[in-house]
């Protein structure tokens, strides 16, 4: 008993845990309520914070669990699967052009059947800004052919083509002509590709 005594003695002089200090710092914020109401506080913040002290030593004593229960959370990592997400996420903040991805049995908002054909980054084939879709993205740059254009949909909706592409996912970044409405042009590298693709009549997925 003499021991803990002076255990816990020491411990309020060396000011353990913060205690003497936080509980004199908010009884002083009490300060001004106190004299309002004409209650004298000159001894009561080292009284009520040696209280407070005494208190919590006697809750870690009797009940170490719960004490500690805190420190036990604060110390927890997150598992491999949640690291995984933070560090993907991480990823696609840092890329010149990131997307969500869409998983492979997510079903359709709507779906139309209707003529595609393909096309490149030719003047003759878009403007004088072959390279730079409607949305502003660069194809060329990007070097990914998985762009359509299409006037029917707003830019950046995801679509799929399960027929000529499987699950595969393309984004509507560009517009076709003004008098196309229900067709769709496959972004591709290569002319001759896209030639090769011609018109095919496929039923589009809308995510």
């Amino acid at each position: 008993m003499r021991t803990m005594k002076k255990t816990i003695k020491q411990s309020w002089r060396e000011d353990a845990f913060y205690f003497r200090t936080m509980g004199t710092i908010v009884l002083d914020a009490l300060l001004p309520v106190a004299h309002a109401f004409g209650v004298t506080l000159r001894k009561v913040p080292a009284s009520a914070s040696a209280a407070l002290f005494m208190a919590t030593m006697g809750a870690y004593i009797l009940f170490p669990n719960i004490a500690n229960a805190d420190m036990e959370h604060e110390l927890m990592l997150p598992d491999g699967a949640t690291v995984a997400l933070i560090l993907e996420q991480m990823k696609n903040e840092t890329r010149p052009y990131g997307r969500l991805t869409l998983s492979a049995d997510a079903a359709a908002r709507r779906t139309f059947k209707i003529p595609i054909t393909a096309y490149t980054s030719e003047v003759a084939q878009t403007d004088d800004t072959p390279c730079i879709t409607a949305s502003g993205l660069d194809v060329c740059e990007r070097d990914e052919e998985n762009v359509v254009a299409a006037n029917f949909l707003p830019l950046g909706t995801r679509v799929r083509i399960p027929a000529l592409y499987g699950d595969r996912v393309f984004y509507v970044e560009d517009r076709m002509n003004e008098r196309y409405v229900y067709r769709m042009d496959i972004w591709m590298k290569q002319k001759t590709d896209a030639k090769q693709f011609g018109v095919q009549h496929a039923t589009v997925e809308v995510f």
